[in-house]
């Protein structure tokens, strides 16, 4: 009996083969994002948003492209959420307008993106009070390591003044985003 082994790959093939297959799996299954148990929660849209509102009182993030919604995504804030971000530390989400100034994939949190706080108002109004105000201020997804269905999380205000979303939530807003993205973020 004359058994031939196959060859093994150089190292150097088996990158571009993961690649490949990647591409063939996302294009030949369509646009989908699957949370960690598997279930298929968001269509993807590849084009970048214009602005994203973020309404803390309904507790709702929005990406918007030629004042169209794309998409609209439940979120939680600051532990003590009612009114602006004062100083470090009062786990207030802020209110007024930022724009995204970094995208983060090594974070404490599934995928983030910075937000440019505090602005001038921000830091005029700290001062005046004599306060730090703060700053670290971020839309990501959940603690990493953190079970689906993210039990303790959901329904409850648990940041320290970020926005948080589901993480198949966050890969949207991360793909859907750039750097200088204008975020309004109402009362």
């Amino acid at each position: 009996l004359n058994l031939e082994l196959p060859r093994a790959e150089p190292s150097t093939m088996r990158a571009p083969h993961a690649l490949i297959v990647l591409f063939a799996c996302l294009t030949l299954t369509g646009p989908a994002v699957a949370d960690t148990a598997g279930t298929v929660t968001y269509e993807l849209d590849w084009t970048p948003a214009e602005r994203i509102v973020i309404e803390k009182a309904r507790r709702k993030l929005t990406l918007i492209r030629v004042d169209s919604v794309v998409r609209e995504f439940d979120i939680s804030l600051g532990g003590n959420p009612v009114g602006p971000k004062q100083r470090s530390g009062d786990s207030r989400t802020p209110e007024g307008n930022y724009v995204i100034d970094a995208k983060n994939l090594g974070n404490y949190y599934y995928l983030a993106v910075h937000l440019a706080y505090p602005n001038s108002q921000d830091v005029e109004r700290a001062r005046r009070l004599g306060l730090d105000p703060g700053g670290a201020i971020m839309i990501h997804g959940m603690p990493n390591g953190t079970p689906w269905p993210y039990g303790g999380y959901v329904g409850r205000d648990w940041t320290d003044g970020c926005i948080a979303v589901s993480n198949a939530a966050m890969q949207e807003i991360w793909l859907a985003t750039r750097e200088n993205t204008p975020v309004e973020i109402l009362p």
